[in-house]
């Protein structure tokens, strides 16, 4: 099965991508080159897609910390992206409660930064949403594009 990455930026309220290798890079370096596309602080977005599977965002705001979001913990977990993706940075959100008050992970497993995207008109409950519906990653990607002003250059990508 193959991946789908795409690296935006953003500037005011233009988007570019950014032809940046993303396999096999050491996550500690990717996260730095992705620093090096801003300008000023504005975000950096990596976007990755595993076809029917999981899809992922990584944000990176300046000096700050990276943001992330997965719609699959296990699934990102066994990737090759998994170190970029790690644990540390992605901790399962309880999303529901099945009838009996169990804390269910929603969507199999979504977790992360649930309000990553939302400066990008995404909120936290439309990624719950997204995960709790089962939406396919290129559909999911294409739903937190459109608010954010870059599914115009998604859709160039694909």
């Amino acid at each position: 099965m193959s991946y789908f990455t795409a690296v935006l930026s953003r500037t005011g309220k233009d988007w570019r991508v950014h032809d940046v290798l993303v396999d096999d890079v050491e996550p500690s370096a990717l996260v730095d080159e992705l620093r090096m596309l801003a300008e000023d602080d504005d975000p950096v977005l990596l976007l990755i897609e595993r076809e029917d599977e999981w899809w992922g965002v990584l944000r990176v705001d300046g000096a700050e910390d990276p943001r992330v979001f997965v719609s699959d913990v296990d699934g990102a977990e066994r990737s090759p992206f998994s170190e970029l993706l790690s644990v540390e940075l992605v901790e399962p959100v309880v999303a529901t409660v099945d009838d009996d008050d169990t804390p269910v992970i929603g969507g199999g497993g979504c977790g992360g930064d649930f309000d990553v995207l939302m400066d990008f008109g995404t909120s936290a409950d439309d990624l719950r949403a997204l995960c709790d519906d089962g939406a396919l990653p290129m559909d999911a990607l294409a739903a937190v594009a459109e608010p954010a002003g870059f599914a115009e250059v998604l859709d160039s990508l694909r």
